[in-house]
């Protein structure tokens, strides 16, 4: 006897502070969401130690912390929150279909993604075992904790001039590590980043290693033109080469822009698929920040609410 299809108003494609917000707004409006936290439950934030710039916690808070109070209010409204993998989608037809952990099925009547993105890593054993303590690839949730030091950012893009830009009014010194001769960014942040007397560009540096053992001290480069090596005394070392967000499984059905970033309505949180929205950082390539992600999950919850009530789903 073939296994019936669980059918379910609203699914909810990620947990961090973009699903869970809209797991509580869709939760109050008796909408009865699912939600499957992915492969990170909590997303990036559970990977960070000290929040301090999201409101509501005057003395800070851990990212796991955070998250762990997000999802509890998700479940008091009566979200059922789930550990499960997305594995692959359907949106060809309506309901919407989609797979979990390669083997479940299920039917939603609205999708919302909040599938985040993840930052690219340099790969150093040291990188990893430092993060959150000195490394971050954040400086604008990071670098309040380094003010009046030296530190290092490596990538030579405008996210990478944008970080160094915002680093150089708080700390003493940014050294910016760029692997070739140029800057990659556009003439007005590289015209930013050169003109800014804090701001020491390393041109055709790559990092080596990591320093410290239990906070960054310091950072290994070596000169890719001559080989020589060096290490500088620095307080925090951020990652700065970008972010991949994390949408592949939606490939083929949603609309992206070359980097794999979800496109939505302007002024929405709608795709191009009627009752499939994204919230989070995986449509949002400019601030990636917990509580802009928060606001748009919120916005999705909305629109989903209103176009389950016009198609009488609700």
């Amino acid at each position: 006897m073939q296994k019936e299809i669980e059918h379910v108003k609203v699914l909810i494609i990620g947990s961090g502070p973009a699903g869970y917000t809209a797991a509580i707004y869709a939760a109050r409006a008796g909408l009865n969401p699912v939600l499957y936290t992915g492969v990170q439950p909590g997303g990036q934030l559970t990977i960070t130690t000290d929040v301090e710039n999201y409101p509501g916690y005057p003395e800070g808070v851990m990212g796991p912390e955070m998250m762990e109070d997000f999802r509890k209010q998700a479940e008091r409204f009566g979200t059922d929150v789930r550990y499960g993998i997305i594995t692959n989608v359907d949106f060809s037809g309506y309901p919407h279909r989609v797979t979990v952990d390669e083997s479940n099925e299920l039917l939603a009547d609205a999708v919302i993604i909040s599938t985040g993105a993840s930052a690219k890593w340099l790969g150093l054993e040291s990188e990893t075992r430092l993060n959150g303590r000195g490394v971050s690839a954040c400086a604008v949730c990071d670098g309040f904790f380094f003010r009046g030091q030296e530190v290092a950012i490596v990538g030579g893009g405008d996210t990478a001039c944008e970080e160094a830009s915002y680093l150089s009014n708080i700390c003493k010194k940014v050294y910016m590590i760029v692997r070739r001769d140029e800057l990659r960014a556009s003439q007005i942040m590289q015209k930013r980043v050169l003109s800014n007397p804090k701001i020491e560009v390393l041109w055709n540096h790559q990092t080596v290693e990591v320093l410290g053992e239990e906070e960054v001290t310091g950072v290994s480069l070596k000169n890719s033109v001559t080989g020589a090596l060096r290490e500088l005394p620095v307080s925090a070392f951020f990652v700065a080469i970008g972010h991949q967000p994390n949408t592949g499984v939606f490939s083929g059905f949603i609309d992206m822009d070359e980097s794999g970033y979800i496109q939505t309505v302007p002024g929405s949180t709608k795709t191009n698929i009627p009752g499939v929205f994204a919230c989070g950082d995986a449509q949002d390539n400019v601030y990636r920040q917990a509580v802009t992600a928060a606001g748009t999950g919120c916005m999705a919850a909305l629109d989903a609410e209103r176009f389950l009530a016009e198609h009488e789903l609700a």
